[in-house]
Order: structure tokens, then C-alpha cells, then sequence
């Protein structure tokens, strides 16, 4: 009877301090929230939670919204009905299934991915990649596995961290699907891919990604994560390694993704 009570005691000192933990980080973080009230991760004006975006720059983002292909995610000017593919789509299919993003890449969105990816804002992955769970919510149902496009290690070493791992995280925290940064690397440094042609970004990736365990991977549906998608270059080349490595199908979630003017 005593142990019973002992273990009873204990169980409930536990729950108390989980409890007062709790409290104390709430505390902590309303206390923090006085201190630096949240601010609006494009422009820097008062916002009424963290890592959000202000109702004026929520305007300016250019969302992509339906209608578009169905293949690249790209937009259509006019709504015809119905799923339909664009011209490029049926032209040359990428190794990809299907392709979606939050926005185009252009004004506030370009300036996000910047700031994110160039000037040491990593917690801007936090919105960013809450986003990218909305905009992707049919790829996240069929999917199982978040899977972020690597950097070289050199490339990894010289920027600190990847951008597209801390967009992966964030994808699958607001999805609930797994998240993977050792699946897929990167063994080949390539140059940068900005000012090369297609046919130039496509021989700059040839073999620059590999699945070293396919145990890991074997069977899975993933969604590739990265911050921008231009030509489809470097999602086409690490998609086809991860085929390869025995995924058995691969979907594309970017933040931002290239629209040429028609």
C-alpha cells in the first residue's frame, strides 16, 4: 500500500512539474511577445502572431491558384475546365509527377526566398513552409515522406545551413509526414545554375545526386522540397535519382516557382 502511494506521488510530482514547465514557457514566451512584439516577416510591421505575414503584404504575394496545369503547376490565364496540361507538360513530361507552389516567383515571394536563402533568415522557414503545406495539401495525402533537395557539402559548409532542409521541416511538422535530409545527397559540386540555359542547367546535374541507402526509401511516395523551382533542372535530376533509389513516385513542393509571360 505504501509503494502504491509512493508511486502515485511520484507520478503526480511529475505531472506537476510538466505542468509548471508548461506554464513557465508560456510565461516566457508572452513576456517575449511584450518584449518583440511579432513583426511581419516581408515588411517588419506589427503582426498579431510570430512568423506571420501582415494582411498588406498577404496582398501582394502572388499566389498561384487554380486554374493551372496539373503536371507543372503552372497557371492558366483563363479556366477552360476541368484538369488540364499545359503545352511544356505535353511537350516534354518531367520526371516528376506533379508540381505545385505557393507563389510566383516575383516581388514579395522573390524577396522572402532571398532573405531566406542569402541573408541568414532561417526562421522564415517557419511561414514559409506553413504555406507550402497548404498550397501542397494534395500532394502531402498521398504522400508518406518529405524529402529536401541537398547542397554539396562544400556548398552546405560555405552557407551554413539549407534552405530547403529547414522549408522539409517545416513541410512535414504542419503535414504530419515524415522528414528525411540523409536519403538524397549531393556528390557532385555543380556551378550555379543562375544565367544557364536549359540544356545547361540539365548537363550542370547530370549525376550530381545519388541514394546511397535505398532501404530508406524503398517504396515510398515523396515530396521533394525546395525553395524555388525555375526550368524543373534540379528537381527533374534529383527525382530521378530518388525512382532510382526506389521511391515509387515522386511529387514537387516549392515556395516559388518561375512564370514565364505569355
Amino acid at each position: 500500500m505504501a509503494e502504491s502511494v509512493e508511486i502515485a506521488g511520484r507520478g503526480w510530482l511529475r505531472h506537476s512539474v510538466a505542468v509548471l514547465q508548461g506554464e513557465t514557457v508560456a510565461a516566457a514566451s508572452r513576456l517575449a511577445g511584450l518584449i518583440y512584439p511579432p513583426t511581419c516577416i516581408a515588411c517588419g510591421c506589427a503582426t498579431a502572431e510570430p512568423h506571420g505575414v501582415c494582411a498588406a503584404c498577404w496582398r501582394d504575394l502572388p499566389f498561384i491558384t487554380r486554374p493551372y496545369c496539373e503536371r507543372l503547376g503552372t497557371p492558366f490565364a483563363v479556366d477552360l475546365g476541368g484538369p488540364l496540361l499545359s503545352p511544356s507538360a505535353i511537350a516534354d513530361p518531367p520526371v516528376f509527377e506533379r508540381a505545385r507552389a505557393v507563389a510566383r516567383y516575383d516581388g514579395t515571394a522573390r524577396e522572402l526566398v532571398h532573405r531566406l536563402k542569402y541573408g541568414d533568415r532561417p526562421e522564415l522557414a517557419k511561414a514559409m513552409g506553413r504555406m507550402m503545406a497548404s498550397a501542397g495539401a494534395e500532394l502531402v495525402a498521398d504522400a508518406a515522406l518529405v524529402v529536401p533537395v541537398p547542397l554539396h557539402p562544400w556548398r552546405l559548409w560555405s552557407r551554413r545551413f539549407n534552405q530547403a532542409m529547414a522549408l522539409s521541416r517545416e513541410v512535414a511538422r504542419h503535414s504530419g509526414l515524415r522528414c528525411d535530409g540523409l536519403v538524397l545527397h549531393r556528390r557532385k559540386s555543380t556551378r550555379p545554375q543562375v544565367g544557364l540555359t536549359r540544356a545547361e542547367r540539365a548537363a550542370n546535374l547530370q549525376g550530381a545526386f545519388h541514394v546511397p541507402d535505398n532501404r530508406r526509401l524503398l517504396g515510398e511516395r515523396v515530396i521533394l522540397v525546395d525553395d524555388v523551382l525555375t526550368t524543373g533542372a534540379t528537381a527533374n535530376a534529383a527525382s530521378r535519382a530518388l525512382l532510382r533509389g526506389g521511391a515509387s513516385s515522386v511529387d514537387v513542393l516549392t515556395f516559388a516557382r518561375v512564370v514565364a509571360e505569355v
